[in-house]
């Protein structure tokens, strides 16, 4: 019972009154809440894409072939989509100080017990544990981005936040693809594990659960930017069913989010999967050079994820649409690009590279953060979850039944798989260019229009809890 007590919401605290007051905490807590989620999400996804780097070295020794690899890339993808969204409506009605914090260590601990094993048997056990506490990452994240930084500004919190993928993925090249050279694949395992145990009990040192829960008012009063004039009590816990069935299941624009999603993660899953095996068997480049091109895909994603938030909140005024198919559409030519590009081509394929990377993480970071605001601030964590089951499953098809394509027709189908994904994305996002967050105005209110008459994307009726100032 004490554990499951941590993982409950912490309760409301006495307000804090002195109003410099407030302004010191909410300085310092959002930047410490900031930086802790940002490393924590970067080891998340150190242990999750430690596999990858080990894969070339792990086929070599132990005689496994792409559909063998496929397998275990697919079994991952399932398992962390599910869990993504099971944990996304827990994580809703939980602390995110604890949630976070131990899906990190025990995500750890899948990596170390994947590095002792050699049969398909239990590398598909370890990992898809993995997969499972991966899961318990992306809802906390979302929970405290929604309720520590507000719709204005949240674009460009968002997006640095997300650059934590690339780090984490730029990192991991560099620290996986050595231990597998150097040392042997089973240290591309080990080291990955045991800095995340140790980046989880420091997650528990520095997170907090929401700024109510230290005193502070809501931050939509804090900021006084509240999505809309209607008012309503947002920030009472929801029940399961309400968020469920009320936020996330009967809202059109979280399954168009959701699909889209899908493809976007075909592309994004299998670039980073399948692109230093794609390098070192059809470019014959090295294991480190291709993995060095593989950290220029990264760290292309940092870049594009924090240009496309920013150009979301400052250029398109907090609409997430027009960058996400702008994006979609751009990734394709740059994929055609690394297909036909010349041999021997190292700085342009490189260069490739950090474009795909550049294209695809902003459309993979704005669909998330567009769920979070087109559902309900307290729905955060179950609409993330929901949209990143779907998209899992489209990096479940990267897994497998792509590695299968690619085995039997070879690199070019490959490449037309992903070109076909981008084009179905961008048809998928055009309709949401114009839809900005959710409403708080009633369905039945006559107010629910916008200044031109135009029906607002979603109505929720709840208003935030202004007796907290």
């Amino acid at each position: 019972m004490r554990f499951l007590n941590l993982l409950r919401p912490t309760p409301h605290a006495a307000p804090i009154e002195d109003e410099d007051s407030i302004k010191k905490a909410y300085k310092y807590w959002r930047l410490r809440i900031f930086y802790s989620m940002y490393v924590g999400y970067i080891f998340y996804y150190f242990s999750r894409k430690s596999f990858t780097f080990a894969m070339p070295t792990l086929m070599k020794d132990l005689g496994f072939d792409k559909s063998d690899m496929g397998i275990l890339a697919s079994i991952m993808a399932i398992t962390y989509g599910l869990s993504k969204f099971i944990s996304g409506v827990l994580s809703d009605r939980s602390n995110p100080r604890y949630f976070m914090a131990m899906g990190l260590i025990l995500t750890g601990v899948a990596n170390i017990l994947f590095g002792f094993s050699s049969s398909i048997a239990l590398f598909a056990l370890f990992w898809g544990l993995n997969g499972w506490f991966q899961g318990w990452g992306w809802p906390p994240c979302a929970r405290l981005l929604t309720h520590w930084y507000s719709q204005k500004e949240r674009g460009t919190w968002w997006g640095t936040w997300n650059s934590s993928h690339s780090v984490g993925g730029a990192l991991i090249p560099l620290v996986a693809a050595f231990c597998a050279a150097y040392l042997g694949w089973r240290y591309a395992m080990f080291v990955p594990g045991v800095l995340c145990i140790f980046v989880g009990f420091l997650l528990i040192n520095r997170l907090r659960d929401t700024p109510q829960s230290l005193g502070l008012p809501a931050i939509e009063d804090y900021r006084n930017d509240h999505p809309s004039q209607g008012k309503d009590h947002e920030e009472r816990e929801l029940s399961a069913k309400e968020i469920l069935f009320k936020y996330v299941l009967t809202n059109k624009y979280i399954w168009i989010l959701g699909c889209s999603y899908f493809f976007v993660y075909m592309i994004r899953q299998g670039v980073n999967d399948w692109g230093m095996l794609f390098l070192c068997e059809h470019k014959s480049y090295s294991t480190m050079f291709a993995s060095s091109c593989i950290f220029s895909f990264e760290l292309g994603g940092m870049f594009g994820s924090f240009v496309a938030g920013w150009s979301s909140d400052k250029i398109f005024k907090g609409r997430r649409g027009p960058i996400c198919a702008l994006f979609s559409l751009s990734v394709i030519l740059a994929v055609a690009g690394l297909w036909l590009s010349p041999p021997n081509a190292q700085i342009l394929d490189s260069c490739l590279l950090f474009a795909i990377g550049f294209l695809i993480f902003g459309p993979q970071m704005l669909i998330g953060m567009a769920a979070a605001e087109l559902s309900h601030k307290k729905a955060a964590g179950s609409a993330t979850g929901f949209i990143g089951w779907i998209a899992y499953l489209g990096a479940a098809t990267a897994g497998y039944p792509l590695s299968l394509i690619t085995q039997y027709w070879g690199w070019e189908a490959f490449f037309w798989t992903i070109g076909i994904s981008g084009a179905v994305a961008t048809g998928l996002l055009l309709p949401l260019w114009n839809v900005r967050y959710r409403s708080e105005i009633s369905p039945k209110d006559p107010r629910a229009t916008t200044p031109n008459n135009e029906a607002l994307p979603q109505t929720i009726s709840e208003k935030s809890s202004t007796s907290l100032l």
